[in-house]
């Protein structure tokens, strides 16, 4: 299985999107694509969500995400490859939203699948730490004080 993989042209492709252009609650329901086959004995997945309360114990009114889509895009495709190489798994995906977002609501997910629950782990726990410090994403705090702040992890 790979990112061309005929199967999998319903699933949109790794990167950055607007959250009127993706759903991931839905996309959620369209991973069965990645494992369906049986080629994959393990799945797992990373859900990212908007805090309410900051690292500082801040009340988080919401989370602002920008990017530099372009870039973005680029550097998310070649984690996606790179960590899917290195741990030889079937599937690596990234999905991240830009735009607003109260507390409570999905801003990221990362879908891992392979033969085996140990390389899914290891790969899936790489993808996400990778996609937090490399692409060109930047996100802030609203406070319900009326401050603000720029999140750097």
């Amino acid at each position: 299985m790979s990112l061309g993989e005929p199967g999998l042209k319903s699933l949109p492709r790794p990167g950055v999107y607007s959250a009127d252009e993706l759903n991931i609650i839905e996309l959620l329901s369209s991973l069965s694509q990645i494992y369906e086959s049986g080629k994959a004995g393990a799945v797992a997945i990373f859900l990212g969500v908007a805090k309410a309360e900051s690292r500082l114990g801040k009340e988080v009114k919401y989370l602002e995400i920008e990017s530099y889509v372009e870039n973005a895009n680029l550097v998310i495709g070649e984690i996606c490859r790179e960590v899917m190489e290195k741990h030889n798994v079937a599937y690596v995906g990234i999905w991240h939203l830009q735009g607003r977002f109260r507390p409570g609501e999905p801003v990221v997910l990362v879908a891992v699948a392979g033969k085996h629950r140990a390389l899914v782990f290891n790969a899936l726990r790489e993808a996400v730490e990778r996609y937090k410090k490399e692409p060109a994403l930047f996100k802030k705090e609203a406070y319900s004080d009326g401050s603000h702040a720029w999140i750097t992890e």
